[in-house]
């Protein structure tokens, strides 16, 4: 018998063998492909086939089920009474006919034979899982016509069959049911009904059973503390809950949700069962329908667990989702209004993120109107008045958290939260706050950043932050001489109408100048690592508090930092040094660094970009340290950098400030005449580019040009003369206070187009001075200066422009009888022209009356329109052209007083070797000629108002020049004035020139000079 070869007959292909010993590379790419091919094709049909099984299962596995559920189905219509039919209908599922059937024969003849079931332990097991079909069965439709039969069949199996407490059938019931969903399968069946459908018969008995376990389980237990997290985590997230249930069961449910049990173990469970925002926005919004009214007795363990409940759940929601989209509509009294300032609104400022945000929950009209009662004073007050009488840390630390919770996840309320806070305590929680749990926390002392973004210290932060926002908002409304006085004192009524009573007591600072210095150098260490550190992230989010960044708890600690530091700038009460960091600085490549990074944020022609403080601090760590807060460096320093910075701006224009004009940028002439200096600068150098050099001819009263010393010279004398013109108070654009401190006119004459080109032109002019470095004998008021920093004054400040109106505003904080008697209104009267209107300070302000409690809103008010509103658009006007010469950027190195250092000089002694060393020489003089030692002699002997004199004779400004004479442009010079003994000394002012006689004796020099410097002897052009 002959074998067939392997393979022959079998219906399979013959392997084909190459004997050849070699292939083309063409060849094993096609055996390859055909390997590769065949191995899929029985890969695919094994799948088909292992597919067709499972499928033949499934089929025959659901043809039997369906053949054994008719038998049970069969075997329970035969005995739906007893417990084979129970069985049966469990093992059949969730079947709502059956369900029904089956509930209707166990509510016949008075549920007789559910009470049977519940004592026959045989029928345990099987009328659990009964039970829970019928919970099913109801959460899926609540309101189908088998859902309220189904429904009383679990109210009577969980209600006490006596007075007495549930028996333990019901006990195990009620057990089995919690473990699989009870809370959750109730809540489902209320929130699927509609609205407006709070009539339908299941609700009260849906109600009924969502309080049933707390009748149940004695309040000590763990399955009772259990009930109360699934009851606030399933039942309490329902939409509208308080407008779903008809009036008697609202009025049930209310008093029997077990506030007085919620303790603060049970906080983090329920926070962790409350994951979705919409969730979690119902919660907050259901616990300010049934909450407050239980505040004032509720112990002391429940009200810290309430609190920390409301504050760990706003923490995790985005910034914004209590408030709505659009601006309410109500007219509100608010701190901040449409007017103010981008750096000083919080609502902008502390959001704005360079990360996309979370999607904010979208929120119905009575939800909102829920939620607006949370930042409302009323509200707050009676969470305050809660708390007060509770000394227990736990609680305070929970009000503190809760507080700061609401004010971050709602910032555009921020204000009016911490305003009615500082109304209802005083200054009692700041000091509370900072001495109870600010001052030893772990943050902030030494260098050491660790702390910072460690976990461990996360419930340090609530009380540092909320501290930083209360105080802040203080300080709105705290003048200077409280701020310096932490002791009572008594203030009189003059300045008020006979309405006021003659005294009241003044409540302080609530904290020590000690404690504000250990405050704010604490401060200033967070702040400092937070704009320093280059690994920062803008989603880096504060420990403990994921909805708050680091960006934005940054920006609020520096605004505080900024009111104290101003306070210190005018009177100082800090030791020296206190705000240097230079011990965490290496000053020298500090400045190299800064000027590099500076002009990497400008374009390649020059022009600097136009950035927000965030966004310079997000770009350059020391950008964003000069930028706000400057006072960490030294002021030389800043001053040195603001100098590298106009001469990178100018040579990028091909300018050489010192060399006068540029290799290709040739000066602007310009002809002006004396006597309408003012006039044609306005009119000659509207369109001039001023970082350029100007070159000034002046026409004399005869119509012949004037002689004079080109080189820069000549424009200090225009611009020192055009100062004079410009800025004296008889023009009507600008005013003094009681210093002389000048600011604009806020008569509406000052507003009209021709003059708000005026004070755009003097803006210009100003920044020129600044820009190359001309001093300009102009001081200016503080809260003006404010405005060029870009940043808005309050109450402190006013004091400066309205002595009477800042006394007045001072007695009403501190009044202690009814604020009422007094009349006012939010509304302030002006005058012009004899005409007296009112203004209001709110929409319909005139109607509203100033309160106790809306009285330091009224306060802030009134100083934010004398001091900001009224001279807006003049301000705007003037900033604008400042801001053509000067980049704001530069400016916000410095505060007011700075600026105004930087403006007109530092008010320091003349140093006559600083200026020796600086001088140059002219005609015969030399540095050792006999008359130039004698000068120098004399000059040492003479006080340094006697130096000041000099100083302003020979330059037109009395003050010295902040980095030293070397910076005086031109250079101070003497040049010899021949030698007639008789003749006085003369002075070039315009190129800070001093004509001096060659006098013999050191009495007639002295003699001389004096007379000169003290008769101001006149201007020598020769």
């Amino acid at each position: 018998m002959d074998f067939p070869l392997f393979g022959e007959g079998s219906g399979k292909r013959r392997r084909e063998i190459n004997l050849g010993g070699r292939t083309t590379a063409a060849n094993h790419a096609a055996i390859l492909q055909e390997a590769r091919e065949r191995r899929q094709q029985r890969t695919e049909q094994r799948r088909k086939e292992e597919s067709a099984t499972r499928i033949q299962s499934w089929w025959r596995g659901r043809k039997h089920a369906s053949q054994v559920r008719a038998q049970l189905r069969t075997t329970f219509k035969q005995n739906i009474s007893n417990v084979t039919g129970l069985r049966c209908l469990v093992l059949v599922g969730k079947d709502d006919a059956l369900l029904t059937e089956w509930a209707k024969v166990m509510l016949s003849d008075d549920a007789a034979l559910l009470a049977q079931a519940m004592s026959d332990s045989a029928w345990s097991v099987s009328l659990c899982k009964a039970v829970m079909l019928l919970l099913h069965s109801v959460s899926d439709n609540p309101l189908s016509p088998d859902a309220e039969i189904q429904l009383k069949v679990i109210e009577i199996l969980l209600s006490p069959q006596s007075s007495s407490k549930p028996s333990r059938s019901t006990i195990a019931l009620l057990l089995h049911l919690l473990e699989h969903g009870y809370y959750t399968l109730l809540g489902r069946a209320i929130s699927r009904i509609p609205l407006q459908s709070k009539s339908a018969p299941i609700l009260p008995a849906l109600v009924t059973l969502v309080v049933q376990p707390f009748n149940a389980f004695d309040p000590p237990t763990e399955v009772y503390r259990s009930c109360i997290e699934l009851f606030f985590s399933y039942i309490l997230i329902i939409p509208l809950l308080p407008n779903r249930l008809p009036l008697a069961s609202l009025s049930f449910l209310a008093p029997r949700i077990p506030f007085q049990r919620l303790e603060l173990d049970s906080v983090p469970r329920i926070a962790s069962n409350v994951t979705a925002d919409d969730s979690r926005v119902n919660l907050i919004a259901n616990l300010a329908a049934f909450a407050p009214v239980r505040y004032p007795t509720l112990p002391v363990q429940a009200l810290a667990g309430y609190l920390h409940l409301t504050a760990e759940i706003m923490k995790a929601l985005p910034i914004h989702a209590l408030e709505p989209p659009e601006r309410n509509a109500q007219p509100q009294i608010a701190w901040e209004d449409d007017d103010s300032d981008s750096e000083n609104a919080p609502l902008v400022e502390i959001v704005a993120s360079f990360a996309p945000r979370r999607n904010l929950p979208q929120l119905d009209v009575k939800t909102k109107t829920r939620l607006q009662t949370l930042p409302s004073q009323a509200h707050i007050n009676s969470i305050l008045s809660a708390t007060h009488k509770h000394t227990n840390p736990t609680i305070r630390t929970a009000l503190f958290s809760w507080l700061h919770a609401l004010s971050t996840v709602w910032p555009s309320r921020r204000d009016k939260i911490m305003g009615n806070v500082v109304a209802w305590s005083g200054g009692g929680l700041v000091r509370e706050l900072y001495r109870g749990y600010v001052r030893s926390a772990p943050l902030g002392h030494g260098t050491n950043a660790a702390p910072l973004t460690d976990s461990a210290n996360a419930s340090h932060w609530p009380p540092l932050l909320f501290l930083v926002d209360l105080y802040n908002q203080a300080l709105l409304t705290m003048g200077d001489d409280e701020f310096f006085s932490s002791s009572p004192a008594t203030l009189t009524s003059a300045a008020l109408t006979s309405a006021a009573v003659s005294t009241t007591v003044v409540a302080r600072n609530p904290l020590t100048l000690d404690e504000i210095t250990s405050f704010s150098h604490q401060l200033l260490n967070i702040v400092f690592y937070l704009y320093w550190r280059e690994d920062s992230s803008a989603d880096a989010t504060v420990p403990g508090m994921p909805n708050l960044k680091f960006e934005a708890a940054r920006e609020r600690m520096t605004k505080l930092l900024q009111s104290i530091h101003a306070r210190d700038s005018r009177r100082p009460f800090t030791p020296p040094d206190h705000w240097l960091m230079t011990s965490q600085v290496d000053i020298g490549p500090f400045v190299e660094a800064a000027i590099y990074e500076e002009s990497k944020l400008s374009d390649p022609e020059g022009t600097s970009r136009t950035l927000s403080k965030r966004q310079i601090a997000s770009i350059s760590p020391r950008l964003g340290v000069l930028n706000n807060i400057p006072f960490a460096i030294p002021f030389d320093v800043r001053v040195s950098i603001f100098r590298s910075f106009i001469n990178n701006d100018a040579s990028s224009r091909g300018y050489n400030l010192r060399g006068r004009g540029g290799m290709w940028n040739p000066p602007t002439r310009v002809v002006v005449r004396r006597g309408k200096i003012a006039e044609d600068g306005f009119n000659k150098l509207g369109d001039v580019d001023l970082k350029g050099s100007i070159a000034i001819t002046f026409i004399d009263q005869w119509g012949q040009e004037e002689a004079g010393i080109d080189g820069g010279g000549v424009f200090k004398e225009f611009l020192t003369e055009l100062c004079k013109e410009v800025f004296d108070t008889d023009r009507g654009l600008w005013l003094a206070n009681k210093k002389n401190e000048l600011y604009p006119n806020p008569h509406s004459y000052a507003t009209e187009t021709i003059n708000l080109a005026w004070y755009r032109f003097i803006g210009r002019i100003l920044g020129k001075a600044l820009y190359e470095g001309i001093l300009v004998d102009v001081a200016f008021a503080g809260f003006f200066l404010a405005k060029w920093l870009g940043k808005q004054s309050f109450l402190d400040d006013l004091s400066s422009l309205d002595p009477e109106l800042y006394q007045g505003l001072i007695f009403l904080k501190h009044y202690a009888g009814n604020p009422e008697d007094l009349s006012l209104n939010f509304a302030v009267a002006t005058e012009e022209f004899g005409v007296t209107k009112s203004i209001p300070l709110v929409p319909n302000g005139d109607q509203i009356p100033v309160t106790r409690e809306n009285r330091l809103q009224y306060i802030y008010l009134v100083s934010h329109y004398r001091l900001n509103k009224q001279i807006k658009q003049q301000s705007d006007a003037f900033f604008e052209g400042l801001s053509d010469m000067i980049d704001p950027k530069w400016l916000r190195m410095f505060n007011q007083q700075e600026l105004q250092i930087l403006l007109g000089g530092v008010n320091s002694p003349i140093d006559l070797n600083d200026l020796r060393q600086n001088t140059q020489y002219g005609g015969l003089f030399e540095d050792h000629e006999q008359t130039i030692e004698m000068f120098w002699k004399v000059v040492g002997t003479f006080s340094q108002d006697q130096r000041r004199a000099l100083l302003r004779f020979a330059t037109s400004c009395s003050r010295p020049p902040l980095l030293g004479f070397k910076e005086l442009v031109p250079n101070f010079a003497i040049r010899d004035a021949g030698s007639d003994e008789s003749r006085l000394p003369t002075a070039s002012t315009c190129v800070n020139l001093l004509k001096l006689p060659r006098y013999k004796t050191e009495r007639a020099l002295r003699e001389k000079l004096l007379q000169a410097i003290q008769s101001n002897a006149g201007f020598d052009l020769s």
